[in-house]
């Protein structure tokens, strides 16, 4: 298998495990085991499924560890093309990004400890634990929107140094520059005017299917070898 080519597929395979990690926090066990405006109910939710709330937890830990491998795969891959931005991509993508997840996991084992109700917590009766539980869910939320920016922000160099390449199609550089855009608008609507968060991310769901496209194509396409050696050469 050619260098690139192999180097291609690695990194689409690498990128994909994010789509068996990254969702089950942030969307399914919030679906699941949230209730907006009833701290009580999401408490009790969360006790009673402890194990998936604990799995959400590891969950945010693996993709911030995956995101750093999917960076440097990708900058392997494309460092050839421009330097300066596959320097910049690794610094917006995994530099940023990977401590925020870390750091966010301590808002979600805040409010498992609010939940169970530790001795220690004893002074606090349950409906302040269960209303403190439901503050650290919101700061984790908190931290995911302003995550948003900066998985926004990554995909420009990506899309330059996809556009340039010659062994990936340019139509998936375009794309990840309309993906970046969209996960802007969502992090600063979510920031500025939070009412109209869930509108606009469903507006712009359709935009955000470019990094799909982008793992899909790594993994199955690969690159083009021929393109690669005549960049090479």
């Amino acid at each position: 298998m050619h260098p690139t080519v192999k180097a291609a597929r690695v990194a689409g395979a690498l990128y994909l495990l994010l789509v068996v990690t990254a969702p089950l926090r942030l969307m399914y066990i919030p679906s699941a085991l949230f209730v907006r405006g009833n701290a009580t109910a999401t408490a009790n939710n969360i006790a009673a499924h402890e194990t998936l709330f604990r799995l959400g937890i590891v969950a945010d830990l693996l993709t911030g560890t995956i995101v750093i491998f999917v960076v440097l795969a990708l900058y392997r891959l494309l460092k050839g093309v421009d330097q300066n931005h596959a320097v910049l991509m690794v610094i917006l993508g995994g530099l940023t990004v990977a401590p925020i997840y870390f750091v966010n996991t301590l808002n979600d084992a805040a409010a498992l400890l609010l939940v169970r109700g530790a001795d220690f917590l004893s002074a606090f009766d349950k409906p302040q634990r269960d209303a403190l539980a439901m503050l650290f869910l919101r700061l984790h939320h908190h931290g995911v929107v302003a995550n948003e920016i900066f998985w926004g922000l990554w995909l420009f160099p990506l899309a330059v140094l996809v556009y340039r390449s010659g062994f990936l199609p340019r139509f998936l550089g375009v794309w990840l520059i309309i993906n970046g855009f969209a996960y802007l608008a969502i992090s600063f609507t979510g920031l500025l005017l939070p009412q109209y968060e869930n509108m606009v991310s469903n507006i712009a769901f359709p935009a955000l299917l470019g990094e799909m496209a982008v793992m899909l194509w790594l993994v199955i396409k690969g690159a083009d070898a021929r393109q690669a050696n005549s960049r090479t050469a």
